[in-house]
């Protein structure tokens, strides 16, 4: 029998790694508190749940974030820093969870997913175009990519429900539902795969679709996974 996707954690306790110390706890809409005295971090205006006086607020300017605005997509990108703790968490149920890049390491995250970066990470992003058109709308949809590319740092990412990391061997596979999941890693092929429900009367004309992502390297996958309303 092949490995299981795996259970990630779903608490951490002062760790330190790219300049800061976090936490992550609670159960159903879980907290992420980071110390951010010794290095900024770079998070969705919206996520906000408290922090120290001492930690100062600022806009971020992300490149790539005027093409993506283009696209039809507002986003906000707010930055934390001066002494002090600052504490994130989304209005949903879900896993928060922590990927530690190192410097000239790269990961790609579905779009809506990510939660905050140390300031040594630099965001860029994609569009995939084709078949996601059918579930995403017509702009298709954005993949996140963030790069540790001033040294080592971390992502934050919010998957809905609990998250299952995947790690694949060289030309190993997997398929996954188009909302199901939630990052891999560069060296990981994504293409869509459509099979036709052709055989009786109410699988007739129906399509079912799933990603397949083919290794080497991980794959995030989501439990509870959500479409998300067209961009534009």
């Amino acid at each position: 029998m092949p490995d299981l996707p795996r259970l990630m954690p779903s608490k951490v306790s002062a760790e330190n790694f790219g300049g800061v110390t976090y936490h992550i706890d609670g159960e159903l809409v879980p907290v992420l508190s980071i110390d951010v005295t010794r290095m900024p971090v770079y998070f969705e205006h919206h996520i906000l749940l408290w922090k120290n006086p001492t930690v100062k607020i600022g806009l971020k300017s992300l490149k790539g974030a005027l093409k993506r605005m283009v696209a039809g997509i507002q986003i906000f990108v707010t930055e934390a820093s001066g002494q002090g703790v600052i504490a994130f968490s989304r209005d949903g149920p879900g896993h928060i969870v922590p990927i530690h890049l190192q410097r000239g390491e790269e990961i790609h995250v579905r779009e809506h997913q990510f939660l905050a970066a140390t300031d040594s990470v630099s965001y860029t992003f994609e569009r995939v175009r084709g078949i996601g058109s059918m579930l995403f709308g017509q702009s298709g949809f954005f993949i996140d990519r963030f790069h540790g590319e001033n040294g080592d740092g971390i992502v934050w990412l919010h998957g809905y429900g609990n998250v299952f990391e995947k790690v694949l061997a060289p030309g190993e596979t997997i398929d996954i539902e188009p909302g199901g999941w939630l990052f891999k890693d560069v060296s990981v092929r994504m293409e869509t795969k459509i099979d036709k429900l052709s055989s009786g009367f109410f699988g007739a004309g129906m399509n079912f679709i799933v990603n397949r992502f083919t290794g080497p390297g991980r794959v995030g996958i989501q439990s509870m996974y959500l479409h998300m309303p067209s961009e534009e």
